[in-house]
């Protein structure tokens, strides 16, 4: 067995000495973070920006492009299935990644899947359901998979050099950088993709009804595509609630969101309600989860079982129901408790000659029909070509009818073969490609008969030619045609709406607030941020409370059971929450962490809590350098269940203390330096903005900074007025003897 030949690296080192010194062999060298982002980072975000994760104009990113051209060159478009593990691994040649990652891009591309309103590959076996997480499909060699007819619209022209073609990853094919698409897939479809730094999220729409606003579009640049696009279409129905200003939205800038809700029906026979179809953004496992939560947490009552009885047949979700209840009550109060009601965040970026760009409707289709027009004209200019060339030899047959004797005489007596064809130009006075035309004309066909009908073709393609010509030349001409070929694609492939509209949407927020007993509680609060809810009957029984070390009381509250709580933490967010949603408990207990009941962010851990049951009073924020911002409470009450707000208070300070007060009152700031300045809330005027920086009222010297605030009672001061200034931002007063001593004999 001969032996492996040594590369020229491995030559060099073992030439080595034995104690040689490579240059930068394990040693640590210092490099700006600018130059490794530069060098390391960037050309990675390029490649997945570009080449993974962000559609282009045609509506493919380039991995869902190799699989589909790999099953066209395989003849997929009409021959039979193949096994999707064959289809795998000739993807391979275009696609440099693992057999998984293709056989998963080719599964979602699927009509088994059920995720695209208009799939690509008609498959046969168990691909999955995009609606079930745990529905998974089956390994590559069990299943199989052909082109979908639609298919016929993108390669329709591909062989006509319409679009540009490439080498592949190791230079041995070549493969197209668009498919020529004779209707804007970029919209018929779902695309979904996270880039770095970017994302991309395409919803998808009616077929009709985009090709009828591209045309509307060709026509009129200006066309109004509200009128012609209706709503986004998705492959898995459900109900759309129509909200014209955010569709507006989303059609001028390309952001936003579109709210989609399951569509049931009531079994009165078996007192069940079928959900059949649910939004695109979750599954039917992920929605009986949260059903199952909010019956635990007793949220929701009214529910004896539920089950996935999804089937052959299609989705089912069965939700049995306890006797008396009011099934569109339930419906109403489950959309707003689980993904039943969901929200799909439309970002239309789309790569434009290798930019990234976020776009409306109006200017992805424009995008579209400039991409189009390349194309038509493109495949006229290739067809033109071809008649030309064509025209061209027949008129230099053409001239040899006129004696085609003479051409078998100018053959037969020529010497040499290699001068054939010159002594043919000169013989017709053709050039050199006519002559070799005529020389490669078998004996058979040197008969007038052929030459004849050759040569009537003449006429015709000179007629070819000129219309060729006209269409190249005319605007209106190839606008027609894109007319046509989308009127042509909407007629045989066109399909009713799935999505139903609904334009009459009741918000009734009874249905989404369950019933919650309403008695004395009093709620506690530590530094730590443990939360106990007691009521008066346990609290009387023991008033000792157990603490973690080193934590303490920081608020003590009386009120109801079906108060609401906002707990305010160290990354400017507030969470709200129902003191209903705790369990009721003992003073001898350590109590819930609120960080981890809430669910809050790594490292995030509740300040402060407030308790209101009207969102009346104010929120007053006392921060290090001096500033206080006051906002009323009303502007954390929001219509829907929104349970973290972000931007609740300023980052441009550090806290130094919260206050809830009910309404204006007196309260003493401390500086780091002990003075001490009488603040009347009601001299602070109020801000809407959650996170304003608020107004000076404490001016520090360099290095102090407020330390704390107390609330001023009667008494606290032998002389108040020593502290209270008429203006506001002051220094405040140092303490006299005998305050310094009330103040320590309150602390």
């Amino acid at each position: 067995m001969p032996k492996k030949k040594k590369t020229p690296e491995v030559q060099a080192a073992e030439t080595l000495p034995e104690n040689a010194h490579i240059l930068g062999a394990g040693e640590v060298v210092q490099q700006l973070i600018t130059e490794t982002m530069e060098i390391n980072f960037m050309p990675y975000a390029m490649s997945v920006i570009l080449s993974r994760a962000i559609p282009e104009i045609d509506g493919f990113k380039p991995a869902h492009r190799k699989i589909l051209y790999t099953m066209y060159k395989m003849g997929l478009l009409t021959g039979p299935r193949s096994k999707s593990a064959n289809i795998v691994g000739r993807t391979m040649q275009l696609n440099p990644h693992g057999d998984a990652a293709i056989y998963e891009t080719m599964v979602r591309l699927s009509r088994g899947y059920e995720a695209l309103l208009h799939p690509f590959v008609d498959s046969k076996g168990n691909f999955g359901k995009a609606y079930s997480r745990d529905m998974v499909w089956a390994a590559s060699r069990y299943t199989e998979a052909k082109l979908d007819p639609i298919c016929t619209e993108l390669f329709s022209d591909i062989d006509k050099d319409t679009v540009d073609f490439v080498d592949n990853y190791d230079a041995t094919m070549k493969e197209p950088t668009m498919l020529p698409v004779t209707f804007p897939t970029i919209l018929t479809n779902p695309t979904t993709g996270i880039a770095v730094g970017m994302a991309s999220s395409i919803c998808s729409f009616n077929l009709r009804e985009v090709c009828e606003t591209t045309i509307a579009l060709i026509r009129d640049e200006n066309a109004d595509v509200m009128e012609t696009l209706k709503a986004p279409d998705f492959i898995g129905g459900g109900l759309l609630l129509y909200d014209y200003n955010a569709l507006q939205e989303i059609y001028r800038t390309g952001r936003g969101s579109v709210k989609i809700r399951a569509r049931y029906t009531y079994d009165k026979k078996n007192n069940c309600i079928d959900v059949t179809e649910i939004p695109p953004t979750t599954t039917s496992e992920a929605i009986i989860e949260k059903i199952i939560e909010r019956i635990k947490a007793g949220a929701i009552r009214e529910i004896s079982d539920i089950r996935d009885e999804t089937d052959k047949s299609g989705l089912k979700i069965t939700i049995d129901l306890k006797r008396g209840v009011d099934p569109d009550v339930l419906m109403q109060k489950l959309f707003k408790m689980t993904t039943l009601e969901d929200s799909f965040s439309c970002n239309f970026n789309v790569l434009i000659a290798g930019s990234p760009r976020t776009m409306g409707v109006a200017e992805l289709l424009t995008e579209w029909i400039a991409f189009r027009t390349d194309c038509v004209k493109r495949r006229v200019y290739h067809d033109l070509t071809k008649a030309q060339e064509k025209l061209h030899l027949l008129k230099g047959l053409e001239k040899i009818l006129l004696d085609i004797d003479k051409a078998i005489r100018i053959v037969r007596e020529t010497q040499e073969e290699s001068e054939v064809v010159p002594n043919l130009m000169i013989g017709f006075g053709i050039d050199e490609v006519q002559a070799e035309y005529v020389a490669e004309i078998k004996l058979r066909h040197l008969n007038r008969e052929y030459i004849l009908k050759r040569t009537e073709d003449i006429a015709n393609l000179e007629k070819e030619v000129q219309e060729l010509q006209e269409i190249l030349d005319s605007r209106s001409k190839v606008r027609k045609i894109l007319i046509d070929e989308l009127n042509r694609v909407s007629k045989k492939y066109g399909k009713d709406r799935r999505t139903e509209i609904l334009y009459d949407v009741e918000w009734t927020d009874d249905a989404q607030t369950p019933e919650v007993p309403s008695y004395p509680v009093t709620l506690f609060f530590t530094e730590q941020g443990y939360f106990k809810k007691i009521t008066p009957q346990s609290l009387r029984m023991s008033s000792e409370h157990k603490f973690k070390e080193g934590d303490k009381m920081l608020r003590a509250i009386e009120t109801d059971n079906q108060a609401e709580l906002l707990f305010f933490t160290n990354q400017h967010q507030v969470y709200k929450s129902r003191a209903s949603d705790f369990e009721d408990t003992k003073a001898s207990v350590l109590g819930e962490y609120v960080a981890g009941k809430l669910q809050m962010d790594p490292g995030e851990v509740p300040l402060y809590m407030a308790v209101t049951t009207d969102y009346s009073g104010y929120m007053l924020y006392f921060f290090e350098n001096g500033k206080v911002a006051k906002v009323p409470l009303s502007v954390f009450q929001t219509k829907t269940n929104r349970k973290k707000l972000i931007k609740a208070y300023s980052d441009k300070a550090n806290i130094a203390a919260f206050y809830q007060i009910p309404e204006d009152t007196d309260l003493v700031v401390v500086s780091s330096s002990g003075r001490m300045l009488l603040v009347s809330t009601g001299a602070i005027s109020p801000k809407t903005t959650k996170d304003t920086a608020g107004v000076a009222v404490m001016t520090l010297k360099k290095g102090q900074r407020v330390l704390e605030v107390r609330p001023y009672t009667e008494g606290m001061f032998q002389k108040p007025h020593r502290y209270r200034t008429r203006n506001l931002p002051a220094a405040g007063a140092l303490p006299t003897a005998e305050d310094a001593g009330e103040q320590m004999s309150l602390l």
